[in-house]
């Protein structure tokens, strides 16, 4: 009972006529240096069997003004609708693997699967992330840092979305000096 947890829309597929969303909240960084990531999702979801096929996956976060297409692809298959047109979402290119991007997310991250581990209820799909995308907008000049916060990301905590309150410190703050 590890929460909150990020709700991000992985998005997969070789071509548009197989593109699909499918919603995750059991996903993240397991190591910087490589940069490595992880989904963990059951054999019967429709992007289990694409996902393992092309082995290439995008990690596109979600935000508030995205909370209702995040929800919808975690409860619609994608056998039988095409979540991209539904929710009036649009693919886009990435720069290394065919999986698409969602461009109305504000960071797309990139990852093709290194390897498989069958749990039980879910396989984790462990994988390199190859390229990250991100709004320029979020990027701070001075830093060049992703600011996140700017984005109002969601998180999912026991069947319910929340967006992130004020933040309590920064890293580090508990043994700064004061001056």
């Amino acid at each position: 009972m590890i929460y909150p947890l990020p709700a991000v829309m992985v998005s997969c597929g070789e071509n548009e006529q197989e593109y699909n969303i499918l919603t995750i909240a059991w996903t993240g960084t397991v190591c910087s240096d490589p940069p490595l990531c992880y989904i963990s999702v059951r054999k019967e979801r429709h992007s289990y069997a694409i996902i393992r096929r092309t082995g290439e996956f995008v990690i596109n976060l979600t935000t508030e003004a995205l909370v209702r297409a995040t929800d919808w692809c975690g409860v619609k298959s994608g056998r039988d609708v095409n979540k991209f047109k539904e929710l009036r979402l649009t693919p886009e290119r990435g720069q290394i693997v065919k999986a698409p991007l969602i461009a109305e997310s504000p960071l797309n991250i990139e990852c093709q699967v290194i390897d498989v581990k069958e749990l039980g209820s879910h396989d984790m799909f462990l994988a390199r992330v190859v390229a990250i995308d991100a709004e320029e907008r979020l990027i701070d000049k001075s830093t060049g840092a992703f600011q996140l916060n700017h984005s109002a990301p969601l998180a999912y905590s026991h069947g319910k979305y929340y967006g992130l309150g004020e933040k309590l410190g920064s890293f580090g703050f508990s043994v700064k000096k004061k001056r």
